[in-house]
């Protein structure tokens, strides 16, 4: 612009350098047209505004006599190509260079004198600047797109990372503090109904068997950390071992070539036995118990059956969520679980928990 201002003439109020004066207003009217975004100019108005600001531009170096009249159609011809869509970009184009070039062919003005008419038909060609920029563009932003989307799964893939995580804990915490701390807790509060009656005896008993389960507790909550390291525990030991310290000596049945299964899969299966177990003594206190460990192709089956009860069943009905706890686990693992009652055979009336997951 400021080149414009020093260079082109005549350019006044009167006669032919009014008629410059307006067309190069004009012109500076159309440089305003790379301020807007792309995106906030309709295309319409973007085709409309370069095509007066073209005709402006071959008018100037018509009327002109000096100067350099002919950047504003180079200007305007290059950015057709960075706004437009390449098709009408090449029709302004095109049009920028017959009309600048006919100007100065046809000698249309006083500008002929100073300008070949070759450089007329060569003001279309930045166009190939502009759709070459356009395009380039175009790449960076698909590519910062690309990124950002990347970005955003990335995110949303550690968020469900982590939720599923927390699930696992919380399975774990569950497992572990939720029928723990309610069996001591109701061993406490009998004792404590039990010094009303003076029956010492009784209370010495379970006070014992609140001591039992503390340190039950505690090698459950060994159990849970290797789990939460995702230490590698051999099942057929892990189990036999979480059998006896549970009192049920040679309750355990194994169908099977005994094989080394995934951690994950050991992790969840001593959980499932875990819950299954202490559901037994809970709702079937004194029932027989028993545990078979099949080691098929393809799969690995955990069967915990027990009796029903012998005893009177204590007034707990639990939290209700160790059976929903164990399905998540088989879920996520892909396998199935059964849990229901038993119809027939010796164990009638009591409880069924299978769980087969592959592996």
């Amino acid at each position: 612009m400021a080149a414009g201002i020093l260079t082109i003439r005549p350019m006044g109020f009167s006669g032919r350098g009014q008629a410059v004066l307006v067309l190069f207003v004009i012109g500076c009217a159309g440089l305003l047209i790379r301020v807007p975004p792309v995106a906030r100019v309709p295309r319409r108005v973007a085709v409309v505004w370069l095509t007066l600001a073209i005709v402006a531009a071959a008018a100037l170096i018509g009327v002109g006599s000096s100067g350099t009249t002919y950047l504003f159609a180079f200007f305007f011809a290059g950015h057709a190509g960075y706004r437009l869509e390449t098709r009408p970009a090449l029709v302004l184009a095109a049009l920028c260079s017959l009309l600048c070039g006919g100007v100065l062919y046809f000698h249309l003005g006083p500008g002929h004198h100073e300008l070949p008419w070759i450089l007329g038909l060569a003001t279309g060609t930045p166009v190939l600047a502009g759709i070459a920029n356009r395009n380039r563009q175009r790449a960076v932003e698909a590519a910062i797109s690309a990124a950002e989307s990347a970005e955003r799964a990335a995110r949303a893939e550690a968020r469900t990372a982590v939720l599923t995580e927390r699930g696992r804990i919380a399975r774990d915490v569950h497992d572990v503090l939720a029928h723990s701390l309610a069996g001591i807790n109701m061993q406490l509060e009998l004792a404590d109904a039990l010094l009303d009656t003076g029956d010492l005896a009784k209370v010495r008993e379970a006070n014992d068997k609140a001591h039992s389960m503390v340190k039950e507790s505690l090698k459950q909550a060994q159990w849970t950390v290797h789990a939460l390291r995702e230490d590698a525990l051999p099942l057929l030991e892990s189990l036999t071992a979480m059998l006896e310290s549970s009192g049920h000596r040679d309750v355990l049945t194994v169908a099977g070539t005994v094989r080394q299964v995934p951690a994950q899969v050991t992790q969840n299966l001593l959980r499932i036995a875990q819950e299954s177990l202490t559901n037994a003594a809970r709702h079937a206190p004194g029932g027989e118990v028993g545990v078979e460990l099949t080691f098929a192709d393809g799969s690995t089956v955990l069967r915990i059956r027990n009796r029903p009860a012998t005893r009177t069943v204590a007034r707990d009905t639990g939290s209700g969520m160790g059976l929903i706890g164990m399905r998540e686990r088989v879920a996520l693992l892909g396998g199935t679980i059964a849990a229901g009652p038993v119809a027939e055979g010796p164990d009638q009336g009591g409880w069924q928990v299978e769980a087969r997951i592959p592996g």
